[in-house]
């Protein structure tokens, strides 16, 4: 069996016709960023974002065309503006311009969960924090919405889950300890890295908080990717935020990158619930001696300068890495434990403020 390439997925999708126009999609060159990766394959339809509505069952057929073709595993078309035709500019201070659409609806309370920069343990946060709400008797979801690196999969113990449809429009989300769950990881390959540009990524973005079909839920919890990009603007103004939790270990460098997300939330209107500091000490196993490896107290001090709540403070333990790595979080391995009775009263102060 011949491997799916490029020209194979261009051959395919020359048989889907724009009416209007009369013509096929790659004749008008209104198919760009193909990517093709270990039978995963992704790309773009170049629209007048006026269309988009109208265009949508195109996208659908393109998708399901290229779907069937032998060795093809996954498909993500996303419709983006035409060449030429620039964004619309945010408006500062309020939810979308552009697109009046708002994604993720139905939802009783939906939280993110961010970080100013990489490396402080946001994903951890996020994933444990989603469980110690799930302890408190609600139903919870959980939204990996970091395109580039995506983490949920494995450390919930469910890499290589693929979600399935009853009626082929919405997505099941995968089910973990009690979890609903959805990410972008569990279309493409887990080693396979996703190579796309900006507007396609907040296509796919928006595509999969659009065809998930949640359920009933009280709190999702968004688990954002590091810095104060477009998939943060994007969610700011798509999403109905109840509010953000910032996460950020003790030193200077963090806490400075964690300040710039803070603002940024401010500046979209979305209330700031409170910061963790995460890697707030580290106790030897040994022979219980405390070491602050990151400084201690920072974001503490941040939050009473910025006005904002202090949530609590996580130390930096052996165990959450591993159980991270086995894909059965500390809330899941030690429920006991002590950072399990962390998480549950920074959960506990959230699910108050909600």
């Amino acid at each position: 069996m011949a491997e799916v390439n490029e020209g194979t997925v261009l051959r395919t999708l020359e048989q889907v016709i724009d009416e209007d126009r009369g013509k096929d999609i790659v004749s008008l060159g209104m198919v760009e960023g193909i990517v093709v990766k270990g039978g995963h394959v992704a790309f773009s339809l170049q629209i007048d974002p006026q269309r988009a509505a109208q265009l949508e069952p195109l996208r659908k057929r393109a998708e399901q065309l290229v779907h069937a073709l032998p060795g093809v595993l996954t498909v993500s078309a996303v419709l983006t503006a035409e060449r030429g035709t620039p964004p619309p500019m945010p408006r500062i201070g309020g939810h979308a311009s552009g697109s009046t659409e708002i994604l993720l609806t139905g939802i009783g309370a939906v939280i993110a969960v961010a970080s100013g920069k990489g490396g402080v343990g946001k994903s951890t946060t996020a994933v444990n924090l989603a469980l110690a709400l799930r302890d408190l008797g609600l139903k919870v979801g959980l939204f990996d919405a970091d395109i580039f690196g995506p983490s949920q999969p494995r450390m919930l113990g469910v890499a290589g889950s693929k979600p399935t449809s009853i009626d082929g429009k919405k997505m099941r989300p995968i089910e973990a300890y009690g979890l609903k769950v959805m990410s972008i990881g569990f279309m493409v390959a887990e080693e396979s890295p996703v190579v796309w540009r900006g507007l396609m990524v907040m296509g796919a973005l928006e595509q999969l908080m659009r065809d998930v079909d949640w359920g009933e839920l009280d709190v999702m919890i968004i688990d954002m990717p590091p810095g104060t990009g477009d998939t943060q603007l994007t969610i700011s103004q798509k999403v109905r935020l109840a509010g953000a939790v910032i996460v950020s270990t003790p030193q200077d460098i963090a806490l400075l990158d964690a300040r710039k997300g803070l603002a940024m939330f401010r500046k979209v209107d979305v209330p700031v619930l409170g910061i963790v500091e995460n890697m707030s000490l580290y106790v030897c196993p040994n022979c219980g001696h405390e070491a602050h490896i990151f400084g201690h107290g920072g974001a503490r001090a941040d939050a009473e300068r910025l006005g904002v709540d202090f949530l609590g403070e996580l130390p930096l333990d052996i165990g959450v890495r591993i159980s991270g790595d086995e894909g059965a979080p500390i809330m899941i391995s030690q429920p006991d434990g002590p950072i399990a009775i962390a998480y549950r009263s920074i959960a506990a102060k959230i699910n108050a403020k909600l």
